[in-house]
């Protein structure tokens, strides 16, 4: 069975969780998957979230929740939506398009300024390791040849989701008339 798999990376707090769940909100026959939900204290439990990945391919739309109105034309829809997805060498080959979304500095020390975190950061925790990882990861990440569509995520919200959705559905279309 045919699927298409998007994947939505940047850095924190740059609005992927909001993309993915308007895009999700819209795309028929469409799940999402967050890397957050495999974040431990100690790591990112990256396996178990291939699993999933993997359990998605198999079945698309059954094993993580997924939009209604689905019917048998409509290809199955995933969203991947994490910070450090892009750098993770097993997913290179499920991608059939990939965001990643940027925000300057103050603007994303500002937004994390404003979230509460479990535990919280300690004083120092973004300059002395979220920005600096930020920095490191996106090099990384920009090193490895994939074909990325860099997002502004200053731009409001509705702007990104219409930009994306129709990126989409083009890229869908062409996928169709490939089947």
């Amino acid at each position: 069975m045919k699927t298409f798999v998007i994947g939505i990376g940047g850095v924190t707090n740059g609005g992927k969780t909001t993309l993915a769940k308007n895009l999700q909100k819209h795309l028929p026959n469409c799940s999402v998957i967050c890397q957050d939900d495999f974040f431990k204290l100690e790591a990112l439990n990256m396996e178990e979230m291939m699993s999933a990945i993997s359990c998605w391919m198999e079945s698309p739309g059954h094993s993580v929740e997924s939009t209604d109105g689905t019917s048998a034309e409509e290809i199955p829809i995933l969203i991947i939506e994490g910070f450090l997805l892009f750098n993770y060498r097993p997913l290179d080959t499920v991608w059939n398009r990939s965001y990643f979304l940027t925000i300057p500095y103050e603007e994303c020390k500002r937004r994390r300024s404003t979230r509460v975190y479990k535990p919280p950061d300690p004083p120092g925790y973004f300059d002395g390791h979220v920005w600096p990882m930020y920095l490191k990861h996106r090099r990384e990440m920009e090193d490895i040849t994939r074909e990325i569509v860099y997002l502004d995520g200053t731009k409001p919200e509705e702007d990104l989701f219409a930009q994306v959705y129709e990126d989409v559905i083009q890229q869908l279309a062409k996928q169709k008339c490939l089947q």
